[in-house]
């Protein structure tokens, strides 16, 4: 933006300038020319006397010699029947038609221009005086003139240029500031303000980003302690569910119920923390797709075993990092586990595999189910045909998203839905 107000205050002023200054430029030139005329015209003028007086040639050259011009030889006289005394720069011809014409001319030579002023004698006799402005003459001073006036232009258009610049740098800071702001809120920083300056528009636009920053920031943190204060009072029904799962005793059965609970806790727990500290400090997040299958499987093998579904799980023979938590990864993959539990018969088949790519990691959910009848209304947020919330691959698809990845929904070769979720790889996390 800087630059183009500069370039526009450039174009501007230079046309006006020149607008200006053409006509200007023409104007001296006509004006030099007027007043070297205007000489040659009093200096022939000065003759008059002499010749009304006499026309003899002795006295007529005295006169001719005690001009200026005459004295610089650029004076002549043409006396009838006795020929020019002075120096003359004219022909025969151009003589006849000044005598034949009896009155003032200019005739323009190669190296200047001769002015003819006729003089009437007695008996009808007419005396051509003949004053020669050289061309030099004519343009005397033009050359310095045109120079200042051209200074004058630069100078009108660079200070117009240094205005335009300045008040683009002034405008283009409080851009930048205001796009600053707005990237440190994407970031996640709701304590991000900036100070309104510049152009009162641009005034006005920070004095609105602040206010909607401040809103934004009340209406953040009252939802993270409405949802941290839900969780909160999840507690203490989940500690009765928690001690009533130590009251079963031994068995598999058991066993899993407690896990269920202790799993239920951490997530309540890790709900709370989010909620507290916000998203901000996730970024950079990084977990091992691998590592999160292997333990999500320990915990679903047990309900898959009690319902008799065989499964299997392929690709989590070596790492696959995703920029994403742990935890976000968990409950996408939970969620589309869970799925398959909730929406096909016990006893149906199921896999999970892991594909490692250069740049991507695929992870595949497929069963031996009825399928998705409609694969794209069922990832939309809240759509359900199984009575059921319709947030799982919701969650399953902005999780993949979040890393540049996407989710599908197809049938697999097992015969029933196949999810696939593609997250970009990323470095492991630094310790």
């Amino acid at each position: 933006m800087r630059r183009s107000l500069v370039l526009v205050a450039l174009a501007a002023t230079s046309m006006v300038a020149l607008a200006f200054l053409i006509p200007l430029a023409l104007l001296v030139r006509e004006l030099a020319e007027d007043r070297a005329l205007a000489e040659a015209q009093r200096q022939a003028n000065a003759l008059t006397p002499a010749l009304v007086i006499t026309t003899d040639p002795n006295a007529i050259r005295q006169a001719v010699v005690s001009t200026r011009y005459g004295g610089e030889q650029r004076l002549a006289v043409h006396l009838p029947d006795k020929g020019t005394l002075g120096s003359s720069r004219i022909n025969k011809d151009q003589l006849a038609a000044a005598r034949k014409v009896a009155r003032a001319a200019t005739l323009k030579l190669p190296d200047g221009v001769v002015y003819l002023q006729p003089v009437a004698l007695n008996l009808g006799r007419v005396a051509i005086v003949e004053a020669y402005v050289p061309s030099a003459e004519l343009t005397r001073g033009v050359t310095t003139t045109w120079w200042a006036l051209g200074g004058v232009a630069i100078g009108l258009v660079a200070v117009s240029v240094f205005v335009a610049d300045r008040m683009g740098a002034r405008a283009v800071r409080a851009a930048t500031a205001l796009a600053e702001g707005a990237q440190a809120m994407g970031r996640g920083d709701l304590a991000a303000r900036v100070e309104p300056s510049g152009p009162p528009e641009l005034k006005a636009v920070g004095g609105a980003f602040n206010a909607m920053a401040e809103r934004v920031h009340h209406l953040v943190t009252a939802e993270r302690e409405v949802v941290a204060d839900l969780s909160h009072r999840l507690r203490t029904p989940l500690t009765a569910l928690l001690l009533d799962a130590e009251t079963l005793g031994d068995g598999s059965g058991a066993e899993r119920i407690r896990q269920a609970v202790r799993g239920l806790e951490r997530e309540v727990d890790e709900i709370i923390r989010t909620a507290r500290t916000g998203l901000s400090n996730r970024d950079g997040a990084a977990s091992d797709a691998t590592e999160v299958v292997r333990d999500r499987l320990v915990f679903w093998s047990a309900l898959a075993d009690d319902q008799e579904r065989p499964w299997t799980v392929r690709g989590t023979d070596r790492p696959a990092y995703v920029p994403l938590p742990r935890t976000d990864l968990t409950t996408a993959l939970d969620a589309l586990l869970g799925n398959v539990f909730r929406h096909t018969p016990e006893g149906t088949r199921f896999a999970v595999t892991l594909f490692h790519q250069a740049d991507m990691v695929a992870l595949v959910v497929e069963d031996a189910g009825p399928g998705i009848e409609n694969s794209e209304v069922a990832v939309r947020r809240g759509a359900s045909g199984g009575g059921s919330t319709g947030l799982g691959l919701d969650i399953a698809r902005r999780a993949a998203e979040s890393t540049g990845g996407s989710l599908r929904v197809d049938r697999g070769p097992l015969g029933g839905a196949r999810v696939q979720l593609r997250l970009r790889r990323t470095l492991p996390a630094r310790v």
